[in-house]
């Protein structure tokens, strides 16, 4: 059985295709700058040369067109005709409070989907688009929509509860949701075989550390507690968002500097975080480079920051929890930057927590690699997630009932 994995942004659209028989990804590309002069078609399939088309893509249904035809081409495809694509994963980024699983798409689905919008502006639309454009060209392919939100759902009241007048809560459901669940229960499992335990023993810490940024606290295999909040840009600190301020902070703004409220949400989401402390960018490379080849002192103050914030967030939910057992890191600055990971476990020895700074700076990931020490009471492992896989397997199991 092969499942199609699709994954759609405001302007982009990543796919995967594998083989769940053997969980062997086929295929895997991006589509950029659709509605964009310019629009251009990656596809990579291991043993072919990078297959690019440039093209005029006026929106997702063309673009998802695209993709059917590039995975089903002669010459750099890899299957013969649509028919082998037995089901469609859809990333989806927030299904409320209604969905705490995946669940298959249908118009009842599709219809609560787009009443989220106001809860995820950004995401949520892209999504539902590329769930339709799917329907349009493959309407007898079942589809499922996998949340971001979903995992966390098992967070009890007092985690996910903000100290705001109750009725927010009621009439606008306002209150703490969490991202990137897709991701943590994946490496919440992986660490869970890598530790030949069962993933309900553990008390697991998951970091997921790129772009944006969210650390879990993952009991029996349930997300208890999670720094991602009523929108990605609570927590800590990321690329270009703020994480956690002061609220007052926005009020003072727009008060005492005259900023309006796009300006704020602009300043909050594409101004801070890495980006507004360092003043270079949000590549963590160009980061590294600064601090390391300048010495530049706010790039430096940015990492500080960045490792401190973890740091302390790690603290907090192993009192959550009552210990931990194992803590990992993951996604692209926690798997590839050991600085960081370093900065976020520097003198946790009172926890049980010991790193061996010398297997922290090896690049040789693999499946996953152990960086604490053997005499440390927590493993602490750095696991390459797979979203996509995690997608496609939600998918295969509904599809199967």
């Amino acid at each position: 059985m092969k499942v199609l994995v699709i994954n759609c942004g405001s302007s982009s659209l990543k796919y995967q295709l594998i083989d769940m028989n053997n969980e062997e990804s086929l295929a895997q590309g991006l589509v950029e700058r659709i509605g964009i002069n310019g629009s251009i078609l990656t596809q990579k399939v291991e043993g072919k040369d990078k297959y690019e088309v440039q093209t005029t893509l006026k929106d997702h249904q063309d673009a998802i067109e695209l993709v059917l035809k590039s995975l089903v081409d002669e010459k750099h495809g890899v299957i013969k005709s649509m028919d082998e694509i037995s089901a469609v994963g859809h990333r989806v980024v927030h299904g409320g409070e209604k969905y705490a699983s995946s669940v298959v798409l249908d118009e009842t689905v599709i219809k609560n989907l787009d009443e989220f919008t106001k809860l995820a502006p950004l995401h949520n639309p892209p999504n539902i688009i590329g769930i339709n454009a799917c329907k349009a060209l493959m309407p007898k392919t079942p589809m499922v929509a996998v949340f971001d939100t979903a995992f966390h759902q098992t967070m009890p009241e007092k985690a996910y509860m903000y100290p705001l007048p109750y009725e927010l809560y009621k009439e606008d459901h306002i209150r703490r949701y969490g991202f990137h669940g897709t991701s943590h229960k994946y490496v919440a499992g992986e660490i869970a075989k890598w530790m030949n335990k069962d993933v309900k023993e553990l008390k697991t810490i998951t970091c997921h550390i790129g772009n944006g940024v969210s650390v879990t606290a993952v009991e029996g295999g349930r997300s208890v507690d999670t720094t991602m909040g009523f929108t990605p840009l609570d927590g800590i600190i990321m690329g270009s968002r703020s994480g956690s301020i002061d609220p007052a902070i926005v009020t003072y703004l727009i008060k005492e500097k005259g900023y309006s409220i796009d300006e704020i949400n602009d300043i909050l989401n594409k101004k801070s975080g890495i980006l507004g402390i360092s003043g270079i960018g949000t590549d963590f490379r160009d980061i590294r480079s600064a601090v390391e080849n300048e010495n530049d002192s706010r790039a430096l103050l940015a990492m500080d920051i960045f490792g401190y914030q973890i740091r302390k967030q790690i603290g907090a939910y192993a009192a959550v929890m009552g210990g931990v057992d194992a803590i990992v890191f993951t996604a692209g600055i926690g798997e590839h930057a050991p600085e960081i990971r370093s900065r976020a476990l520097v003198n946790m020895e009172f926890l049980g927590i010991e790193v061996d700074l010398e297997k922290n700076e090896s690049h040789n990931i693999g499946d996953g690699m152990e960086i604490s020490k053997e005499t440390s009471k927590v493993k602490v492992v750095v696991i390459p997630t797979n979203e996509e896989l995690m997608i496609a397997k939600e998918t295969l199991e509904l599809v199967q009932k």
